[in-house]
């Protein structure tokens, strides 16, 4: 194992953001023996950007573009590596149910990638639907699609699983060190932190929500969104999940919600995934539970979790960093071909991590990847870019 010091400058490659994305490419990069830093504003494994919450949903029948569902097998093979690697779980199998009218966005995309892909997906009316799962009441007019296979992630386990082994392998990840700027002459790279210079061969930029400080020249449009998320108290057991509860998504006329069955046994969390408040920000982003802020989760839980109480328990504020097509942003600097980035993940990234991390460290070994990530480049059609 490398052992590193503080006063090392000089690196293989520097990654910009130790959270999800930045943590998975730290350990892929030091496994294959290069001399990583990882720098984060933040403490390592903190709650102030998009890799916390507790839970993330993890599925494969994906609803936004089939094209990710390549992606998404070999995702599910990282995070089972990454789980016999500590002998933790990391990835809980309790599948998903999505429900939502039959020409909308979730059932059809859905339907279409598990048609094209061969995956499993069970289709069921409302009605029947009421029947198979208990606990949820689905709107007449909406028809149900149950993927046996998905399941969620626990957010904050897999990015300290990621964190622990990128040091095992010999990464040096320094939290609460902020970096100002970065350089590139093509061969080298130079970052300034508030403390010091380092230099690498390669950059690697994974700044989530601060990506806009250090992509301007790129000229991606990024907008951060504030998203509050809410735990509720359940008066039935039916939505623990040891009593097999799934995770469910469900696209309604005034928005779509999300959540998760009960991890401790008296509250379940609930989100929505449209909607949220731009920020300008990131750092100053308010965190504070206005009394209108659960509003809006409390009417979709007495709607539709009838066996729900709406007074909420805790609460916990998000941040999405929304492309214009709400697609990915993974690429070479178009100029320096030494620095790479992941950026706009907008809010179903998450599950990608241990896969992006991957295709990072392919892009900043070698310039190129394997990986099937060019339909998520910044050269696509559809993607704006700032004037």
């Amino acid at each position: 194992m490398r052992v590193s010091r503080d006063h090392e400058t000089e690196f293989d490659s520097i990654v910009l953001g130790v959270g999800g994305m930045g943590s998975a490419t730290c350990y892929e990069l030091a496994r294959r023996g290069l001399k990583v830093l990882g720098l984060d504003r933040f403490p390592l494994v903190h709650d102030q950007g998009s890799s916390h919450g507790e839970t993330r949903i993890i599925r494969k029948a994906y609803f936004e573009h089939p094209d990710y569902v390549p992606l998404l097998h070999r995702s599910y093979e990282r995070w089972h590596d990454l789980e016999r690697l500590t002998g933790r779980e990391l990835l809980l199998p309790v599948g998903l149910v999505m429900s939502g009218p039959p020409e909308g966005e979730t059932i059809r995309g859905a339907r279409l990638s598990a048609d094209r892909y061969g995956l499993e997906l069970q289709n069921f009316t409302s009605g029947k639907a009421n029947e198979r799962f208990s606990g949820f009441a689905f709107p007449e007019d909406h028809e149900v699609a149950f993927e046996p296979g998905a399941g969620m992630l626990l957010i904050e386990d897999c990015v300290q699983a990621y964190v622990d082994q990128a040091k095992r392998c010999g990464a040096d990840l320094r939290g609460g060190e902020p970096a100002i700027e970065w350089m590139s002459d093509g061969n080298t790279v130079r970052v300034r932190t508030q403390l010091q210079e380092y230099t690498a061969k390669s950059l690697v930029i994974t700044a989530g929500p601060w990506a806009n400080d250090f992509l301007a020249d790129v000229g991606i449009e990024l907008t951060v969104l504030r998203k509050f998320v809410g735990w509720f108290p359940v008066k039935t057991d039916q939505y623990l999940v040891s009593s097999g509860f799934p995770t469910y998504f469900f696209e309604l006329p005034h928005g779509s919600f999300y959540g998760f069955p009960s991890l401790d046994g008296q509250t379940v969390k609930v989100a929505e995934h449209t909607g949220g408040e731009p920020v300008l920000e990131p750092s100053t982003v308010d965190r504070v539970c206005h009394p209108n802020d659960p509003d809006r989760l409390a009417d979709f839980l007495s709607k539709h979790l009838p066996g729900t109480t709406p007074e909420i328990a805790r609460h916990a504020v998000c941040l999405y960093t929304m492309t214009s097509d709400q697609h990915f942003a993974i690429d070479l600097h178009p100029k320096w071909k030494n620095v790479s980035f992941a950026a706009g993940f907008s809010g179903h990234g998450f599950k990608f991590c241990s896969v992006v991390g991957e295709a990072l460290a392919d892009l900043a070994e070698s310039g190129n990847t394997l990986l099937p990530i060019k339909f998520l480049a910044t050269s696509r059609s559809g993607l704006r870019l700032r004037k």
